[in-house]
Parts: C-alpha cells; sequence; structure tokens
C-alpha cells in the first residue's frame, strides 16, 4: 500500500460538514460592508518580495521569522502573503484608484501563509476577512471602521467584546518616543533577545511587540507613547473617542497595544473575547507613500476566521445551517427513477435544492439516506404516480402529506421550499 499523503502541518482542510460556518461569516461580512458602500477586491495569493519588506517592515516578526518566501522560475523573490493589507494598497496604486473620488472603501476575504508555531487559533494557512479605507484623514473614518468590525462580531452573535485602542503617533512625535524608549531600553540592553537587540537601533517601538518573556519584563515600565504625542495626534486620538461615544460603542485605552506591523500611525485598535484578540487594525497614513503612491491617509482592519470560529464555537453560539436538500425523490423501477431523474433536473432550474438515487438504493435505503441528509420532504415516483400524474411529498418534520401533480412542478417547488 502506497504511503499516506497528509495535509501539511499548519494547514487544514475545510470540509463539506463545516462549510456552512465559513459561508455564513462570509455572507454576515459582504452584507454589513454593502451598508457601508464597500466594494470587494482580491488580489493574487503571492507578491514581490520587496511589497512585504517595505510595507509590513523588515523589522516585524512576520518578515524576519515568518513569511514563505521563494524563487520562482525566473530566480524572483516572491511571498505568500503574509496578511491582506500590503496587497490591497499595491492594488490601490497599480490601478490608479486614487484618482477616483475618495474616499475608496474596500473589503476582502483571503487566505494567508504565516510560518509559525502551530498551536490553537494559530495556523500556517489562516484566513481573513478586512477592510481598507483610503483617503480620509478624518477621526470619523477611524471610527466608521470600528464600527464596520463591531457591527460584525455583534451580528454573529458575539457580546462579550472589549475594544482596546492607542495611538502610536506620527512620523512628528514618534522619534521623540524612540529616542525615550531607547534611553529606557539602553539600561536593559544585555538582556534583551537577540532579535530585539538588532531592533534597538532601527526601530525600538517593535521590541514592545516581542513575544519573549524576557524582553515583556524588560519593558513592562517602558515609556508610554500617549505622553509624546504632538498636537495632531493629541487632537485626532481625542475626536476618535468623541465618535465612538456618539456610536456608544464603549472602549478601553491601552497604551501597551502595538501591532506586529510597522505601517500603522495614530489610531490603532483591537477587539478581544475572552481567549482571543479577534479583530485588529488601526491607521497607515504614509504606507500609500512609502509603497510608491501619492502621501494618503488611509485605514483598515482584518478578522481572523479561524478564531472566530473557534470563538463562536466556545460560547455556544450557533451559526444558521441550511437545509443541504428541500427534497428527496426516491423511484421504483427503472422508469420511475428516469421520472425521478428528469423531475430533480426540472425543479434545480426553480432554484430547488433536490437530490435522487444515483447508488442503485432500495426504497428502505433510499429513506434512510434521505434522512440523513436531512431533506425537508421526501417523495417516491413507482407505477402508481407515474400512472396517476400525482405525488405525496412528505414533510419529515411532522410527517404531514401534500399532494401535487407532476406536471405542475410549479407547485411542488412552492410546498418543499
Amino acid at each position: 500500500m502506497a504511503m499516506e499523503i497528509q495535509a501539511p502541518k499548519g494547514t487544514k482542510d475545510m470540509l463539506p460538514q463545516d462549510a456552512y460556518k465559513w459561508q455564513y461569516i462570509e455572507s454576515v461580512f459582504r452584507d454589513i460592508a454593502k451598508t457601508y458602500g464597500i466594494r470587494e477586491v482580491r488580489t493574487p495569493m503571492f507578491e514581490h518580495t520587496d511589497l512585504f519588506l517595505r510595507g509590513v517592515g523588515d523589522t516585524t516578526d512576520i518578515v524576519q521569522k515568518e513569511m514563505y518566501t521563494f524563487n520562482d522560475k525566473g530566480d524572483r523573490s516572491i511571498t505568500l502573503k503574509p496578511e491582506g493589507t500590503a496587497s490591497v494598497v499595491r492594488a490601490f496604486i497599480e490601478n490608479r484608484l486614487f484618482n477616483e473620488a475618495q474616499p475608496t472603501k474596500l473589503y476582502y476575504i483571503t487566505p494567508a501563509f504565516r510560518y509559525e508555531n502551530v498551536q490553537k487559533g494559530r495556523l500556517r494557512q489562516f484566513h481573513q476577512c478586512g477592510l481598507e479605507v483610503f483617503g480620509s484623514k478624518e477621526p470619523s473614518m477611524d471610527a466608521e471602521v470600528i464600527a464596520v468590525a463591531m457591527d460584525t462580531l455583534k451580528k454573529l452573535g458575539l457580546k462579550s467584546l472589549s475594544l482596546n485602542i492607542n495611538n502610536l503617533g506620527c512620523p512628528n512625535c514618534r522619534p521623540k518616543y524612540n529616542e525615550a524608549l531607547k534611553k529606557f531600553l539602553a539600561e536593559n540592553h544585555d538582556g534583551l533577545c537577540d532579535l530585539c537587540k538588532t531592533r534597538f537601533e532601527k526601530n525600538p517601538m517593535r521590541i514592545l511587540d516581542c513575544k519573549e518573556k524576557k524582553c515583556h519584563e524588560i519593558t513592562k515600565n517602558a515609556p508610554i507613547i500617549l505622553d509624546y504625542m504632538c498636537e495632531e495626534c493629541d487632537t485626532h486620538f481625542t475626536k476618535v473617542k468623541e465618535y465612538l461615544d456618539m456610536l456608544e460603542i464603549s472602549y478601553e485605552i491601552d497604551p501597551g497595544i502595538v501591532r506586529g506591523l510597522d505601517y500603522y500611525t495614530k489610531t490603532i485598535f483591537e477587539i478581544l473575547t475572552s481567549d482571543f484578540t479577534v479583530c485588529g487594525g488601526g491607521r497607515y497614513d504614509k504606507l500609500i507613500e512609502e509603497l510608491g503612491g501619492p502621501d494618503m491617509p488611509a485605514v483598515g482592519f482584518a478578522i481572523g476566521i479561524e478564531r472566530l470560529i473557534m470563538t463562536l464555537e466556545k460560547e455556544g453560539i450557533e451559526i444558521p445551517n441550511e437545509n443541504l436538500f428541500d427534497l428527496y425523490i426516491g423511484a421504483r423501477g427503472e422508469e420511475g427513477s428516469k421520472c425521478a431523474f428528469k423531475l430533480a433536473s426540472s425543479l434545480r432550474t426553480l432554484g430547488v435544492k433536490c437530490e435522487t438515487n444515483h447508488m442503485g438504493r432500495s426504497i428502505k435505503a433510499e429513506m434512510k439516506f434521505a434522512n440523513k441528509l436531512g431533506a425537508a420532504f421526501t417523495t417516491i415516483l413507482g407505477e402508481d404516480e407515474l400512472t396517476s400524474k400525482k405525488v405525496n411529498l412528505k414533510r419529515m418534520s411532522d410527517g404531514e402529506i401534500f399532494e401535487a401533480s407532476l406536471d405542475n412542478i410549479e407547485v411542488i417547488a412552492k410546498i418543499v421550499r
């Protein structure tokens, strides 16, 4: 026997019995996006590596430890998409969407890839639904983006949500903070992990996001960036809070939030449940320019779908699952089978989800199979039904019988749907 081939570590099959959960979450997200006038964008699964080096930041864990990078047959460095924002920004610039009336509101649903230590809630291929808004520097847009995320999570049934916000400043006030942070970290430089020692000169703020225990202990009493904000950033943050108050969205200010990406400026946020951070995002006003586009502000978020499903299941929130079939059509004899085959085809053109016997099962086995499928209605076509041109439709929930003419499939469709 040939050796069994298994899925690579850190990946997971989405099986038919689980697909409805993903479809429901995606449909909720799409419907809410429509109410805000947000349009879908789809970007490639892989990009030139330089996009993520410049966009995500070469001092981040993602770039330094986690990216799937390889040379293609043309000896070009290619990377599987580790997150959604950089690709959407690249598409925005390349297709010159900045020439259109602003703001540009785009959403995406995409797989992403990171070489991480596989554990609960962390996979090497995972999925995100996200939102990016380009062109608006107004604090109201920060609040609206947060509202989209909160609306999505609440519509899915989550109630115990915590919104934490912070402000990372801008290029005007960040240098002063970095100077203060470096001065603080210098006293414990020898205690930092090797990676954070390399970050010390280039990007000391990245040390605040380190997961190493010794670095976390060192940075517990580090200076807080909110104490170093310039007037513009301070005013922006105050207005964001005012808009959140207007929307009656509760929040906590958490100076410890840094986020794992270098492109953030000003507002950043996380939405948490008791176990996971299910959503993270913020403003990134310089990324478009850094990637070759015009000087244009932007703000967005991403929701991890796997973590979201785990959270919904843990909190006992049932995701609606439609019946796989409205009608199962059983048959006796060859003529009955042919009639069942034709009836199923005709009903499908009217939107009826139906199935018939393709396995040569007995009538008893067919009805058992129909019950396993969860068909809402069943019927059997045999000699009597073909002669009378009438069919009995049995509702499986209570056993009630509905009679209909085989010559009027519209009536049959109306009964079983």
